[in-house]
């Protein structure tokens, strides 16, 4: 039965982290706030909780989940090959809105969909979300809305639209805040010979090259080649979903 829970409350939120943990552990899907907008949430690691919460959006493999973490060390236990330049900026972004596409690794037993081997990994900025993260470990998380309609940032918008497809919702106000403007997180692909910004969004391109000055913006390609051996120009614009889209 779909229950809510308004985390705002000390003792409401107690019950609701646990019985979103527990709907986590059963292969079902729960609605979460995160920095930017209400994500729907489902165990990374379980196919089925995964395809139910493709099937909850009306989205198909083609669009696969990022990946959200409870800590930064945590992508070394889900991407391989990760540069330095790509470890620079989670260090300085995490958490934040940040989003980074790397090779995932292949002896995780996991299908996020048609992902062509690599994963989306952001740490968010929100208490409530790293509390959960800590409790389930990586969660698969897409923005908790239906595909085609806008972006859910309350738990009570998003239960308008994915009803009782979700086990339990988590409410804790607006997100982003009242006022704020919701961005999305910039996405940057570390899976190439250069980090590339697929998407921008909440970290802006100047941030990210005080950080790694390489960094290439959106549509750039590198000044002495047009791409790497083998890298398409267009490398990274097939990644997997961010959590706002």
């Amino acid at each position: 039965m779909t229950t809510s829970f308004d985390c705002t409350d000390t003792d409401t939120r107690s019950a609701g982290l646990a019985a979103a943990q527990q709907a986590i552990a059963n292969r079902q899907c729960i609605v979460l706030p995160t920095d930017t907008v209400y994500g729907i949430g489902a165990d990374a690691f379980s196919p089925q909780a995964v395809a139910t919460l493709l099937a909850a959006k009306g989205r198909g493999r083609s669009m696969p989940p990022p990946v959200l973490v409870p800590r930064l060390q945590t992508m070394d236990g889900l991407a391989v090959d990760v540069p330095d330049e790509a470890r620079a900026l989670a260090e300085a972004f995490w958490p934040g809105g940040l989003t980074l596409i790397f090779h995932a690794q292949p002896s995780l037993t996991w299908d996020l969909g048609d992902t062509k081997g690599t994963v989306a990994l952001r740490m968010p900025d929100d208490e409530i979300a790293l509390d959960l993260l800590a409790l389930t470990g990586p969660m698969a998380v897409s923005s908790a809305n239906r595909t085609g309609q806008p972006a859910a940032q309350t738990a009570a918008e998003a239960q308008a639209q994915l009803a009782e497809s979700v086990e339990v919702y988590l409410e804790a106000g607006p997100r982003p805040a009242e006022g704020s403007e919701g961005i999305p997180s910039t996405i940057v692909d570390a899976t190439g010979p250069v980090l590339r910004v697929v998407r921008d969004g909440a970290v802006s391109l100047d941030e990210l090259r005080a950080v790694v000055p390489s960094v290439l913006g959106l549509g750039e390609e590198p000044a002495a080649q047009s791409a790497g051996p083998g890298v398409p120009a267009d490398a990274g614009s097939e990644a997997p979903a961010s959590p706002e889209s």
